[in-house]
């Protein structure tokens, strides 16, 4: 059996509309999750992604043991989580990007001095885990600082060491890198990949920034509407929407860029042309052995799609 089993999974909240005057109030049923299946392995780094409101928190809260779906079938290392949750937890970590486990006034090694109580962990586990993960995402500059007074990305580490200190096997992230610089985002990242290496944790990323899940994942599965849309790999979704390309060109002095087929935009900055086309009207090579009959080319760059707009295209061809 799967490491993570999901048969059949579905959700519905009942949304009542403000009360108007001479009015009753009205029910709507929101399905979050309609007939969502999937299986994860133990050891895998999968990303889950989707637009807002298309149930990828719901999964989260319902795989580890928050919330009790309304339908379908869920374990998790062989538990069911709403059903075995005191147990269960004891096996999981969990980030959420816009909440907080730890205490905000005291210092954050007291927080972590409480969770290691409450996970009951032997003092000789959490000094050892402790000083790993204080070194791993430099703490230690700020462990007797209040959480309060912590800069963005300095909390989401703190939080990530408070989920990690038990040593679960499983780890769900939602939007860790919200907010976030870019510094911190990479230091992030290399961290998550390399407890993924080292201790084999099972790790589900949700989030928005498609920089993290190419960065972190070998497999991703899309969410729209309450259902799965995709299960595969990064690359093979992004190229169904690959289609349109950025070519920049900087020919020798003298030379002029030459007539350019229809569907080809144009704009010049500073000496160089950039050129954006679709290549599956114009192959990338017809195209390049264009602009080498004007003249010697100096410099010569193409890349894809930014992944953030790969991705809003495939979310306005699915309807998400």
């Amino acid at each position: 059996m799967s490491y993570i089993a999901v048969d059949g999974l579905d959700k519905r909240f009942t949304v009542r509309k403000k009360r108007e005057k001479g009015i009753l109030r009205e029910k709507t049923v929101i399905h979050a999750l309609q007939d969502v299946s999937f299986a994860v392995e133990r050891g895998e780094l999968v990303g889950y992604i989707g637009p807002n409101g298309a149930g990828k928190s719901t999964t989260v809260k319902i795989l580890s043991g928050i919330l009790t779906p309304d339908g379908g079938d869920v374990t998790v290392g062989g538990r069911v989580p709403w059903k075995e949750r005191r147990e269960h937890v004891r096996h999981i970590g969990v980030v959420f990007g816009q909440r907080s486990q730890l205490w905000w006034d005291v210092p954050i090694l007291d927080s972590y001095s409480l969770l290691k109580d409450i996970y009951r962990v032997p003092e000789s586990d959490y000094q050892k885990r402790l000083a790993q993960l204080t070194e791993a995402l430099q703490l230690g500059d700020f462990l007797r600082t209040p959480l309060r007074l912590l800069s963005l990305g300095q909390r989401m580490r703190a939080e990530l060491c408070g989920s990690l200190l038990h040593g679960p096997e499983l780890l769900f992230l939602d939007e860790p890198t919200i907010g976030l610089d870019a510094v911190s985002k990479l230091a992030l990242r290399d961290f998550l990949k390399e407890e993924n290496r080292r201790n084999g944790t099972t790790i589900l990323l949700t989030t928005h920034d498609m920089e993290d899940i190419a960065a972190l994942c070998p497999r991703v599965m899309v969410l729209g509407h309450g259902k799965k849309l995709y299960d595969g790999a990064l690359p093979e979704l992004l190229s169904r929407y690959d289609t349109q390309r950025i070519l920049t060109v900087r020919y020798e002095s003298g030379a002029a860029l030459p007539e350019l087929p229809e569907g080809c935009a144009v704009t010049q900055e500073a000496g160089d042309y950039k050129i954006t086309y679709e290549p599956g009207k114009m192959p990338t090579a017809q195209l390049i052995a264009t602009l080498q009959s004007a003249g010697t080319i100096r410099e010569l760059t193409a890349q894809p799609q930014n992944i953030d707009h790969l991705i809003a295209a495939m979310y306005r061809e699915m309807d998400l």
